[in-house]
């Protein structure tokens, strides 16, 4: 990964340390997730029963699916693999719940306990076409595991 890349994990990691896991806090470490990238947009989905619910979201445009069902989706493909998902052009596939009419690709990555179990998921959008590469992979699988612990 760029030296860039990991200064904003740095900064990511020590706000989450200092500020805790309230609801505020999410939307604020959601936005240094998305700006460190240049990304459309990110959420983060906490696993509460059988369904996938927001708990934090970039911008103040709320998505069509806030909520929905552990194996609906491309976080449901996630939860079911166990694996980060990227996808480059979201209207070629039909796991896909449209968020924004605006989204053409997306990268969902597991968020994991100490113990390994998927406790929600980290998503990110993008308006172009095949705009998540390996360093977005990277970034994001660990932005999710410095605050996983928040979805506990």
């Amino acid at each position: 990964m760029h030296n860039d890349t990991i200064k904003k994990l740095q900064e990511i990691g020590g706000f989450v340390l200092a500020s805790g896991c309230k609801k505020k806090d999410l939307k604020k470490v959601a936005e240094m997730i998305r700006s460190a990238r240049n990304y459309r947009w990110v959420a983060i989905y906490k696993i509460v029963k059988e369904e996938f619910v927001i708990l934090s979201g970039t911008g103040n445009e709320p998505p069509a699916y806030p909520r929905f069902p552990t194996r609906q989706g491309l976080c449901g493909a996630a939860l079911e693999s166990g694996k980060s998902i990227v996808v480059g052009d979201v209207h070629k596939d039909a796991r896909y719940l449209p968020a924004f009419h605006t989204t053409r690709s997306e990268i969902i990555v597991p968020m994991r306990n100490e113990h390994r179990h998927i406790l929600g998921m980290l998503d990110a959008d993008s308006d172009k076409l095949n705009a998540f590469g390996e360093e977005d992979r990277q970034f994001l699988e660990r932005a999710a595991g410095l605050i996983a612990h928040c979805l506990a």
